[in-house]
C-alpha cells in the first residue's frame, strides 16, 4: 500500500506563484511515477504533469514554460512549482502515484486533493 499526502496551495493573484508538494510512504519499491492533476467543477481530471522515478517529465501543454515538476533525492516526493498563475489554473490538484507490480499489475493511489485559486 502506499500512502500520498499533499500540501500546499492557497489563494493567489494572476500572475503569481504557489507550489504544492507530495510525498509518498508505505511500500515504495515499485512507484514508476508521481504526478499532478487538477479538476475544476463541471470539468474531468485532467493531467498537469508527471515524473517518472528516472526523471522524464510531461506537462500538459497549458502549463509548458510555467510548471516545473521535480522530485527530491529519494525520488519520492515531487514538487509542482507553479509561476505565472492564470485564473484558468484555479482547481482542485490532486497528487498521483503510479505503481507497477509486473506487465500487467498496477495500482493507481491519489492524494485528498489540495485546492489552488487564482483570482485577484
Amino acid at each position: 500500500q502506499v500512502r500520498v499526502v499533499e500540501s500546499g496551495g492557497g489563494l493567489v493573484q494572476p500572475g503569481g506563484s504557489l507550489a504544492l508538494s507530495c510525498a509518498a510512504s508505505g511500500t515504495l519499491d515499485n512507484i514508476w511515477a508521481m504526478g499532478w492533476y487538477r479538476q475544476s467543477p463541471g470539468k474531468t481530471r485532467e493531467l498537469v504533469a508527471t515524473l517518472t522515478t528516472d526523471g522524464t517529465a510531461n506537462y500538459a501543454d497549458s502549463v509548458k514554460g510555467r510548471f516545473t515538476i521535480t522530485h527530491n533525492n529519494s525520488k519520492y516526493t515531487v514538487y509542482l512549482q507553479m509561476n505565472s498563475l492564470k485564473p484558468e489554473d484555479t482547481a482542485t490538484y490532486y497528487c498521483n502515484v503510479n505503481e507497477v507490480l509486473s506487465i500487467n499489475d498496477r495500482n493507481v493511489y491519489w492524494g485528498q486533493g489540495t485546492q489552488v485559486t487564482v483570482s485577484s
